[in-house]
């Protein structure tokens, strides 16, 4: 018997197997309790494996990762904060973090902007269901595929030869000369056209969420406004965007998170070259490239100071919105 097929039994009939095996476990021991303490001792029974699984591959990992940061390369002693102190003064590193404010910022302006006005705009059509989708595709191709195709998009050869970039092709038909978009001098201008490709994505996410929003407005207090001789500037700056305000807000955390997690995209079309690195592609080159993990691990932890308060707030949106309900 194959390694591959005793997996697949593990996995077909082991799991579902101790998924049974374990509610029928619990119901046992609820017959031990009393009837009244069962209501508050199931809910604890039946978030204890999803705990077990936070301990096992969080919360055990990250501290790990705390721990390997504290210590030299070779994780044989402690040096304090030492990576660290190398990490606020390495200009590799402070490159990485402005352009994580440029994705921060470029990335949430981008989706959420476009995703407003799309919905908006679709809203009003006959063929919205396809418009909506055709705009979401791009969300549902893996960020390495997405990253393959702007690379071909973005592809330039020397003036004179052919030009096999979608857009350079383009702009070559109306006179203009092919153009370096991830090879300008002013390296913001790469990262931007990487933060492009990010955009094109999650535009459709963005939009879908808002178009529910949308269509969550009471029509009659829209119509009602517009009887009253409101333009439809504003009946949307009046009513319309102050609805939306608290899904804009989730989308923008989501989105402030993606930013500061980026990595395929970079690491598929520049590999962090021509000063486009950001925090995930540094991490990677300093423990993969350059085997400190170390140094590795303290970038891991500043990325995760740096997305945990985005995360509580988040969460804290969440609770709000369910205590208005």
């Amino acid at each position: 018997m194959t390694d591959k097929l005793v997996t697949a039994l593990i996995v077909v009939i082991g799991v579902p197997a101790v998924l049974v095996g374990y509610i029928w476990g619990t119901e046992q021991v609820l017959r031990l309790v009393s009837e009244r303490m069962k209501p508050r001792i199931r809910p604890w029974l039946w978030l204890l494996p999803a705990f077990g699984f936070l301990a096992v591959f969080l919360v055990y990992p990250m501290i790990g990762t705390v721990v390997t940061s504290l210590q030299d390369r070779f994780q044989k002693k402690f040096v304090g904060l030492t990576n660290y102190s190398w990490f606020v003064g390495s200009d590799d590193a402070l490159t990485a973090l402005r352009n994580n404010v440029l994705w921060l910022l470029l990335l949430t302006a981008l989706t959420v902007g476009l995703g407003l006005l799309i919905a908006v705009l679709v809203d009003r059509v006959r063929y919205e269901s396809a418009a909506k989708s055709v705009i979401f595709v791009p969300l549902a191709i893996s960020m390495v595929a997405a990253g393959v195709i702007w690379l071909y998009m973005y592809n330039y050869n020397p003036p004179g030869s052919p030009q096999t970039g979608t857009l350079n092709a383009v702009i070559g038909n109306v006179g203009l000369g092919p153009v370096p978009w991830l090879q300008v001098e002013d390296f913001s201008v790469n990262t931007l056209m990487l933060i492009i490709v990010m955009a094109w994505m999650w535009t459709g996410f963005a939009m879908v969420i808002i178009s529910a929003a949308l269509k969550g407005i009471n029509p009659e207090l829209l119509e009602a406004a517009r009887v009253d001789g409101a333009t439809e500037l504003q009946v949307f700056r009046g009513i319309i965007f102050p609805l939306l305000v608290p899904t804009l807000v989730v989308i923008s955390t989501t989105m402030i998170i993606t930013a500061l997690k980026a990595f395929d995209v970079v690491y598929t079309m520049t590999g962090g070259q021509l000063k486009t690195n950001v925090v995930g592609t540094l991490m990677y080159q300093e423990m993969f490239r350059f085997g400190n993990y170390s140094r590795g691990a303290a970038i891991a932890v500043v990325l995760l100071i740096a997305i945990v308060p985005i995360m509580f707030f988040n969460i804290g949106r969440f609770r709000a919105q369910e205590a208005i309900r």
